[in-house]
């Protein structure tokens, strides 16, 4: 008679399924259930019992962290909701395009912390001011070939730029900006966030706010042109 002999980890693999397809095993073997060495990473248990009440606290706290991150987020989200509805607000009291431009750059800076807000805008209009939150690029996409492939899409892009990148966005001030955020306003230009900190805005990040800051600031810009 031959007999097989498994690995103790095979062992141990082969009785752990067996109790999970038969949870009642120690329900019908209590004896057994008293020989049995729970773990004591956490300090000494008493008995399964004790083990299973100390488990589902853990996992229940566990849960409660979790509840708690998300409750964080939502808190955080609702801020910047009413920050949007407060730059919404902003951009339909302007009655010109000079007034929406200085009105988004001013609220993206105070409202949403900003450390630098860049507006770059296509076409030449004359009657915008000359400011260095300000470009006006006469020759429109075509004049910023470092962004083509950003200017084709609708997606906002976040994260580390590349120094040229940087450097055309945000000219001097571009050695104080670590992390930025790009959104394209359609025809129009584009609007760029910069921050300080390397870690505000990161690959892969939430686009929904970013996406409707874009929205708001492009309709606004058309709306201005349509009544001047």
């Amino acid at each position: 008679m031959t007999e097989t002999l498994l690995d103790d980890a095979t062992q141990g693999r082969v009785v752990a399924a067996y109790l999970k397809s038969h949870p009642q095993f120690l329900s019908d073997y209590p004896e057994l259930a008293a020989q049995l060495t729970m773990p004591h990473e956490k300090g000494a248990v008493a008995s399964l019992a004790m083990y299973q009440l100390q488990s589902l606290r853990d996992k229940n706290a566990e849960l409660e962290r979790r509840l708690g991150d998300l409750i964080a987020i939502a808190a955080d989200n609702e801020k910047l909701m009413e920050r949007v509805h407060a730059l919404t607000v902003a951009l339909l009291r302007a009655n010109t395009v000079e007034v929406t431009a200085r009105s988004v750059v001013a609220k993206l800076s105070a409202d949403f912390h900003t450390d630098q807000v860049r507006l770059l805008l296509f076409g030449n209009q004359p009657e915008l001011p000359r400011a260095p939150w300000l470009q006006q690029v006469p020759g429109g996409a075509a004049e910023l070939p470092e962004f083509a492939d950003f200017l084709q899409q609708h997606e906002p892009v976040s994260g580390r730029l590349s120094p040229q990148k940087l450097e055309r966005l945000f000219g001097d001030d571009a050695d104080h900006v670590h992390s930025a955020a790009v959104m394209r306003l359609d025809h129009t230009g584009m609007l760029a966030i910069g921050s300080k900190d390397p870690d505000r805005f990161q690959p892969g990040m939430g686009t929904l706010f970013l996406k409707m800051i874009a929205a708001t600031v492009t309709a606004a810009l058309a709306r201005a042109r349509d009544v001047a």
